[in-house]
């Protein structure tokens, strides 16, 4: 544990130096930096929905940073309509998209929304859940997301973000615990449909989870999957996240579409599992070898072919980043 808060330190020091805070650290809980400067006014991102399948809709954020112009709408959510009621997967970047989603899926379905599952706890993905909690949601989720709300880094990101990111994130934005923590596989039913909930952290995070609902062929990845954007690694076990994707890729029946935690869908689910995995790979191979020859990291990552992956959105933002803590990784592990 030591170690990870040492990789954090590194980790930010670095971001500084390279991008002029231009980028928060994976374990600050959001995939996201610095809003622009004050004064800069876009049109928000409405939160439209998707329908992906029959009963299963998402709704996609920017493939960007948050900042005051998105209101933080950088990440996906999903919901799936079921005789019975809706079942939301993830739950936006503040309580304001939070109260956009539950408008639109009552636009779609007089159902209530019955239970919330978190892929994972990273503020992109649950500053809205005290909107859910208060229309009655059950919110569920991995048992080793306890770890972050209590953390130092969770209270320090919602202070920040109260800042930076007002007035969509405030004094009465808080962080929502779940009411069902899961220790292992979960399958939940919700009118006759079947959810199954899956442990594959740690990778993105250690409480990551999938869920798939096998009735619609649909496969809700979080955060292990990026799409359209470089992924955010941080201090991620890589090694388990390759692993974790290569069970993805033996899924059965396999999904006929993805929804990342980040981009647009995928009908092509194969084909960005491999992505993300083949990315990771190359990033862990690379690094482990600079490491085991004690190059020096930047010598090591000026050497590095990176033209494979160089044409991705965020590749500037992410990519020394990810290899630096991927690069202390590797170091530790030849110790």
């Amino acid at each position: 544990m030591a170690l990870r808060w040492l990789w954090n330190s590194a980790f930010v020091v670095l971001g500084a130096l390279a991008l002029g805070a231009a980028a928060q650290a994976h374990d600050d809980g959001a995939d996201e930096a610095p809003p622009p400067p004050q004064g800069e006014q876009a049109a928000p991102r409405q939160v439209i929905p998707q329908q992906v399948s029959h009963s299963a809709w998402f709704v996609q954020g920017e493939a960007a940073l948050g900042s005051l112009a998105n209101r933080n709408f950088i990440s996906n959510a999903g919901f799936v309509v079921t005789p019975a009621g809706v079942v939301v997967i993830d739950a936006l970047g503040s309580p304001q998209l939070a109260r956009d989603l539950l408008a639109a899926i009552h636009r779609i379905t007089p159902l209530p929304v019955t239970h919330v599952i978190l892929t994972h706890y990273h503020a992109d993905h649950i500053y809205g859940l005290q909107e859910f909690k208060k229309a009655g949601a059950k919110i569920i989720a991995n048992r080793l997301g306890q770890e972050y709300i209590g953390s130092e880094t969770a209270a320090n990101r919602l202070k920040a973000s109260r800042v930076d990111l007002a007035p969509w994130i405030d004094e009465n934005t808080h962080i929502v615990p779940a009411d069902q923590w899961l220790d292992g596989p979960y399958d939940l039913v919700v009118g006759g449909v079947r959810f199954l909930i899956r442990p594959v952290g740690p990778a993105h995070t250690p409480e990551d989870e999938v869920i798939y609902v096998p009735s619609e062929r649909v496969l809700f990845a979080g955060d292990i999957v990026f799409r359209g954007r470089i992924p955010y690694v941080g201090q991620a076990d890589s090694r388990h996240w390759i692993a974790a994707l290569g069970d993805l890729l033996k899924m059965e029946p396999p999904p006929q579409v993805l929804v990342p935690g980040h981009g647009p869908r995928s009908i092509t689910a194969q084909e960005d599992l491999k992505l993300t995995r083949d990315y990771l790979t190359f990033l862990r191979e690379s690094m482990r070898q600079a490491a085991e020859d004690m190059t020096p990291f930047e010598e090591a990552y000026a050497k590095t072919d990176w033209s494979r992956f160089e044409h991705l959105p965020l590749f500037k933002v992410a990519n020394r980043m990810n290899a630096y803590n991927t690069y202390l990784l590797m170091e530790s592990q030849a110790k």
